[in-house]
């Protein structure tokens, strides 16, 4: 019998978007690049507990944790099936977290003390699809293009871990987003966005959940002095949203 996260796990393929829809994509660029992000951490820390490093980035790490385990018949046909349906540049990553999520269901081998492998990828899929790799390595993620920068470096990034959906939606956002914070780390989130012609938004994350325009925003380098804000990385950013939806749950 499959267990409920397996399942639930197919469920959530089948339902991602596999028909190309560049709009769709678009709208969670932002978001897919740091899942992307956090799936190539992930995946250096994985290769390097798993012997995996020269299949690193995308590889199917079950091989690695148990050469001759096998899916049952039927999550076997199930799988088949559903990945008839997957972007063909997906199936192999797509197969790999269904088979890691019913080996470690199975739960008669020792598994790496790491987080899930396959989980930001499955959410990137989710928004958008899948991904394409060009013959010089760059990664076109629909509307944001990302270079691997080598398994090494990869180990040493910062995590990304807050997969809340409101918190991705809230960093997805039209033009070139940079994120602001009182210098003593006080008070709300700011966020400025370029867009083409030299077109500016300042907006600041409210408890509502929402950017609102706002003046608040006042930064250094424009040489202000009635309040100067500290540009902050879109990681940051995310955990204070993350704060946010936290407090507006009560939870």
């Amino acid at each position: 019998m499959t267990d409920g996260s397996t399942l639930a796990l197919l469920e959530s393929l089948r339902a991602a978007d596999w028909s190309g829809d560049w709009d769709h994509a678009f709208e969670h660029a932002q978001s897919r690049r740091l899942l992307m992000h956090e799936y190539l951490r992930r995946a250096a820390l994985w290769a390097r507990a798993c012997g995996a490093e020269s299949e690193w980035p995308f590889f199917d790490v079950t091989q690695y944790v148990d050469k001759d385990f096998r899916l049952p018949p039927e999550l076997a046909a199930e799988l088949d099936a559903c990945l008839k349906k997957v972007a063909y540049g997906a199936r192999k990553t797509c197969g790999a977290a269904v088979r890691l999520a019913a080996l470690r269901a199975r739960g008669d081998i020792a598994l790496p003390d790491l987080p899930d492998l396959y989980e930001p990828l499955v959410l990137f899929y989710e928004r958008g699809g899948e991904f394409v790799q060009d013959g010089a390595g760059f990664l076109d993620l629909t509307g944001v293009s990302v270079k691997p920068r080598g398994l090494r470096n990869h180990l040493a990034d910062l995590p990304f871990l807050t997969f809340d959906e409101r918190t991705l939606d809230a960093l997805d956002a039209k033009g070139r987003a940079s994120y602001h914070v009182a210098a003593d780390r006080s008070g709300p989130l700011l966020r400025r966005r370029l867009l083409k012609a030299a077109e500016q938004h300042d907006e600041v994350f409210t408890p509502e959940l929402r950017w609102e325009p706002t003046g608040l925003l006042r930064l250094a380098d424009e040489k202000r002095t009635d309040a100067a804000y500290a540009q902050i990385c879109d990681i940051e950013a995310a955990e204070l949203v993350q704060a946010a939806v936290r407090d507006a749950s009560g939870s």
